[in-house]
């Protein structure tokens, strides 16, 4: 349930005019409900949230549609663009996290307010930790929250045999960044901020991280740069202090699970106790709970059924656990 503080505090913003803090406000209580296990009223208060804004942005015309924005020439091969519709209410976070999330986002909303007091909003962010815990996830929502474009970069695209060729598109990278404002995201960082120390590290490496810290030394865009990896010990430690924020992503405790599982099968009908089975999907990562419910569900669909159960589900974290030990 949302808190008197959060009530109090949306009708402050609505009597203030403050749009922005008023929307805001409003996906903290969707996200309040969502992690309370309430995922049908934190889906209806986003989906509601959202056609406001849409309403708002048509009557008041107060920006323009976001154009289109498709790489060219060389940077075609270098960044994949998307415009992600995620948003932090679909998502399963620790408290922390999501609290790190917000100011994150509350600061970006509030851009042109800090810098009029010389001040700078986070945008330059380290997400750490094991595979499938949401740190792709993360940057995609950063994006679809605030509107922006998501530019993965291309790591085949980027890294080249040629001397020199690499930092020539890192540059290219980093120039974009300034041109068109946008979230950008380095998945799997480690293979370009591998420490200096490590003995079997070339030289051409070695440069491309120096280039790649003295570009995020230099770098005065608006753009937010994300950099994910599954590695954090083999960064380089000159890299954290580039950073403006780091968050370190684990398993899901059985709590999480057990909020997981409920968001993603909340339109069926589900026959058994879920906080009994959480404990088959300890050492899963969110994205393999995701997976193994939605196979649940397609075992339902499949036999005209609406109803999902328990065994289905038990014997789908099994499976997932099994396929993760042959993957190695």
């Amino acid at each position: 349930m949302a808190t008197s503080d959060q009530i109090k505090a949306l009708f402050k913003s609505h009597l203030d005019g403050d749009e922005d803090r008023f929307y805001s406000i409003a996906m903290q209580i969707a996200a309040t409900e969502a992690r309370s296990g309430h995922g049908k009223i934190a889906s209806e208060l986003k989906s509601m949230i959202d056609e406001a804004k849409s309403l708002s942005l048509l009557s008041k015309k107060k920006e323009s549609a976001i154009p289109i924005i498709k790489p060219k020439g060389e940077l075609s091969e270098i960044l994949a663009v998307s415009y992600p519709k995620i948003r932090f209410v679909d998502m399963v976070l620790k408290k922390e996290i999501f609290s790190r999330i917000e100011r994150i986002l509350e600061e970006q909303r509030h851009y042109s307010k800090l810098q009029s007091h010389d001040l700078h909003p986070r945008r330059k962010i380290l997400f750490v930790g094991p595979p499938g815990c949401g740190k792709t996830m993360t940057a995609s929502a950063l994006a679809g929250e605030l509107g922006l474009p998501l530019f993965a970069v291309r790591l085949d695209g980027l890294m080249s045999k040629y001397l020199g060729e690499t930092i020539a598109k890192l540059r290219l990278i980093f120039d974009s960044m300034l041109a068109t404002r946008g979230v950008y995201l380095f998945d799997e960082f480690d293979s370009i901020g591998t420490t200096r120390n490590f003995t079997n590290d070339v030289g051409e490496i070695r440069r491309v991280l120096n280039s790649f810290l003295v570009f995020m030394e230099q770098d005065n865009s608006n753009s937010l740069i994300c950099a994910a990896t599954n590695n954090q010990h083999s960064l380089d430690h000159a890299l954290y202090r580039r950073f403006d924020d780091i968050l370190e992503y684990d398993l899901p405790d059985e709590k999480l699970i057990e909020q997981t599982i409920k968001n993603r099968i909340r339109l069926y009908k589900f026959v058994g106790s879920i906080k009994k089975i959480t404990k088959y999907a300890i050492h899963l990562s969110f994205a393999d709970i995701i997976k193994s419910c939605d196979d649940a569900i397609k075992k339902t669909v499949i036999r005209d059924k609406k109803t999902i159960l328990e065994e289905d589900l038990i014997q789908c974290f099994q499976e997932r656990k099994g396929f993760k030990i042959l993957k190695g």
